[in-house]
């Protein structure tokens, strides 16, 4: 019986990762990539396959199986999505059939409550929770720019069982995914978002890349503000976080390309929508569930409210 394991949502993260798992397992009789995606981004993989664009080199792979009708992608035993948090129901909705019980979601979002919408969606199975630090964005469809030698992918549950965990990272290192199974997922999930909402919010309302906001102290003075209000939540939430996780998260950032900026300040800027409900509304709830203020949140979120893009 093969392990067949569908990619869903081919954009910076679904697209580079799940072309190094389709590139590795292009002969295996034992694992069957799929990738899962329609419209233009599947017309263009269809005739060219997905290309992955690296600072020195480029790759072009092909899955075993390219398509969007549940009936031809059939019943998965792994499922990694990593659409837009904002199309986390509606992406689920046209493959519903091909997931059972013993199905794995390992959900790959921006965002934190992924895993808990996906648990409503599907209350029986394993849902993982996971994460990845990477600087990759779609070029142009079927096409993904990586950025830099860091990649990193983070994955584990309380539930599922120890041995579905060690096969899915199995198959991860067999395809030179540079993955790690953790036991304390949530917090580790937690780390990078802080280090991302901050971010993306931060870019997002001054309309600045990484070297305006560390460059510019009035700019940079509200990167830390927003830093102190969702690591207050995190607290408050119970989460064993590392003392230094502000300093850790600025250094982070620091070492991250200059002229880089946040998923959700490109989509800003190219008039897309943006995953404002996932990366910066959601802190402003927590902390009124709480009971943690967030008045920098807030005052971002209703800005980014009023520009009508999420």
């Amino acid at each position: 019986m093969k392990t067949r394991i569908g990619i869903l949502g081919l954009g910076g993260v679904g697209g580079y990762f799940g072309g190094l798992l389709a590139k590795a397992y292009a002969d295996s009789d034992a694992i069957e990539i799929i990738f899962i995606a329609r419209g233009k981004t599947k017309k263009a993989i269809a005739a060219n396959g997905l290309k992955i664009i690296l600072d020195e080199s480029e790759m072009i792979v092909f899955p075993k199986l390219l398509s969007d009708d549940a009936e031809k992608i059939g019943k998965l035993d792994y499922l990694i999505c990593a659409t837009k948090t904002y199309d986390i129901e509606t992406s689920f909705e046209s493959i519903k059939n091909c997931i059972t019980s013993k199905t794995i979601i390992l959900p790959l979002y921006n965002g934190v409550d992924a895993t808990e919408r996906i648990l409503n969606l599907f209350p029986e199975n394993n849902v993982l929770q996971g994460c990845v630090y990477i600087v990759s964005m779609i070029e142009s469809p079927g096409v993904i720019k990586k950025i830099g030698h860091y990649e990193k992918l983070f994955f584990g549950s309380k539930n599922t069982s120890i041995s579905s965990l060690k096969e899915l990272q199995f198959i991860f290192e067999k395809a030179s995914v540079e993955s790690y199974l953790v036991e304390n997922i949530e917090e580790t999930v937690w780390e990078k978002f802080i280090f991302i909402s901050a971010l993306a919010s931060a870019t997002s309302y001054l309309n600045e890349n990484i070297g305006g906001i560390l460059n510019n102290p009035d700019n940079k003075a509200i990167y830390i503000s927003l830093l102190n209000e969702i690591t207050a939540v995190a607290l408050a939430k119970g989460l064993a976080l590392p003392n230094d996780i502000i300093v850790q998260t600025i250094i982070k950032l620091e070492k991250s390309p200059q002229d880089n900026t946040s998923s959700m300040h490109r989509d800003l800027l190219a008039g897309h929508k943006i995953e404002v409900n996932s990366l910066t509304e959601f802190v402003v709830k927590e902390g009124m569930k709480y009971g943690v203020p967030t008045p920098m949140y807030r005052m971002i979120l209703d800005k980014l409210m009023d520009s009508n893009i999420y």
